[in-house]
């Protein structure tokens, strides 16, 4: 009973059959200075009768798995106010402060007794405030530098070097569609393989963007004369400067 103090009231809540026990316990709680007390049965406990936010402390010789009167005493219970579960039946003491924690529940406690504490939060269930932005100065305070402040700054100009800011050549871009890189995959047939041997060899390449005859050679290999030199490669835009190696402009007879 050392959880009840003075001028508190308190809600002595109970299951199954009346015993010596029950009596002895409250008698001994309304030898408190000033303390009021209300013994209920569990079945017969509701919200109505009562009202939200009545009781100090609530003694409660019932389970931990009924998280529906659980939910119900935090109602029943003052802002910050407690309660005290006796609960031999519970399943473990995870679960029974897992119950009063998702109830709404604080600061639980589990004892070797099977005794369980849980603290109401300081505020009433359901409470809501209003947030005033009408004062902007502060919120704007707190992003100011103090011009006394001597922060090392960096020049933007000096993150990049002459080299970082190179335009980047259309063969350097270009990239195998299998692999994602400018590796040629194994049955390479798009040209790429041919490019990267003749760069590797020192060739130049020969460009042939003047070349085509129908005017039809950017649109693929349905569009193509059996002799084109894109024969094999993608489809591209109208004009796209396209480079092939020596091979590729051999016929094969």
């Amino acid at each position: 009973m050392n959880f009840v103090q003075q001028n508190n009231h308190v809600l002595y809540l109970w299951g199954g059959a009346v015993g010596p026990e029950i009596e002895k316990e409250v008698n001994e709680l309304k030898s408190i200075p000033n303390v009021q007390v209300n013994v209920e049965n569990v079945e017969r406990l509701q919200l109505a009768e009562y009202g939200k936010s009545q009781f100090d402390v609530i003694l409660a010789k019932v389970s931990t798995s009924n998280t529906k009167l659980i939910t119900l005493l935090v109602k029943l219970l003052k802002p910050k106010g407690k309660v005290v579960f006796r609960d031999e039946s519970a399943e473990s003491v995870d679960q029974a402060r897992s119950n009063l924690l998702l109830s709404g529940f604080i600061n639980i406690v589990a004892s070797d007794n099977n005794v369980y504490v849980g603290e109401k939060p300081d505020y009433e269930i359901g409470s809501k405030a209003k947030l005033s932005f009408a004062n902007k100065s502060n919120v704007a305070a707190v992003w100011k530098l103090d011009d006394n402040d001597e922060e090392e700054r960096i020049d933007d100009e000096e993150l990049l070097d002459e080299d970082d800011k190179a335009k980047p050549t259309a063969e350097s871009l270009r990239v195998c569609g299998t692999t994602g890189k400018r590796k040629a995959c194994k049955d390479c047939s798009c040209g790429l393989a041919e490019e990267l041997d003749a760069e590797a060899k020192g060739k130049a390449l020969t460009d042939t963007t003047t070349k085509s005859s129908c005017g039809s050679c950017y649109l693929g290999d349905a569009f193509r004369c059996a002799t084109c030199p894109y024969l094999g490669m993608p489809a591209f835009k109208p004009g796209e400067k396209i480079l092939l190696t020596d091979t590729q402009m051999r016929a094969d007879i």
